[in-house]
């Protein structure tokens, strides 16, 4: 997460009174930033942003095209198309985690944002638990269970998977609709790389 304690939102559009409109909604809970097209979006996306809210629509670098590029990039950002564009068939191949067709509310936006951060945090947590998993076997493949039941630390090391399983468990209780399901899907594979790390 970034120094705001909400997350970083970039929005794109290149209707300025549109972005002028967002960030009003927004500003109060979240660090935002603004990119009127899609070039001047992939210049100022990096790791500390969390969420894009992403036009479909504009000119030179559309919004499709802009999405595969953050996509390429692997950045970790969730991104969702805010686009006057109904949704058809061709949505099925882009890589987007949530799609508002305008006009939008406040509420809307405000739920969007948090709904994604919030998968972003469960991907991190997977991301965490695999890590724990994979540490608490190779533990037991190398050390007897004599070894094990007295080092306090890998009982720690318990402690914590069972903390972590217990948040997860909490956590997918929240994702029921298949958009979110989706959406968490997503999230869980784009943080599988360096699973290993934490």
């Amino acid at each position: 997460m970034t120094t705001s304690e909400g997350g970083t939102v970039l929005i794109v559009d290149d209707d300025r009174d549109v972005v002028r409109t967002y960030r009003r909604y927004l500003e109060t809970s979240y660090d935002v930033r603004e990119a009127y097209d899609g070039e001047s979006a992939l210049s100022q996306l990096d790791e500390s942003v969390d969420v894009v809210l992403l036009d479909r629509r504009m000119p030179g670098v559309s919004g499709g095209e802009v999405l595969d590029r953050i996509r390429d990039r692997d950045l970790g950002v969730r991104v969702a198309m805010v686009t006057a564009v109904d949704p058809d068939f061709d949505i099925l191949g882009m890589g987007f985690d949530d799609y508002i067709t305008k006009p939008t509310s406040h509420d809307e936006l405000r739920a969007t944002i948090d709904d994604l951060l919030s998968l972003s945090q469960h991907a991190e947590d997977v991301r965490k638990y695999h890590s724990l998993l994979a540490k608490r076997a190779a533990l037991r493949d190398g050390k007897s269970a004599h070894e094990l039941d007295r080092n306090e630390a890998f009982a720690d090391l318990e402690e914590r998977i069972e903390s972590l399983r217990s948040t997860l468990e909490a956590e997918a209780a929240d994702y029921t609709d298949d958009a979110r399901f989706v959406a968490t899907l997503r999230a869980i594979d784009d943080s599988g790389e360096g699973a290993a790390d934490g």
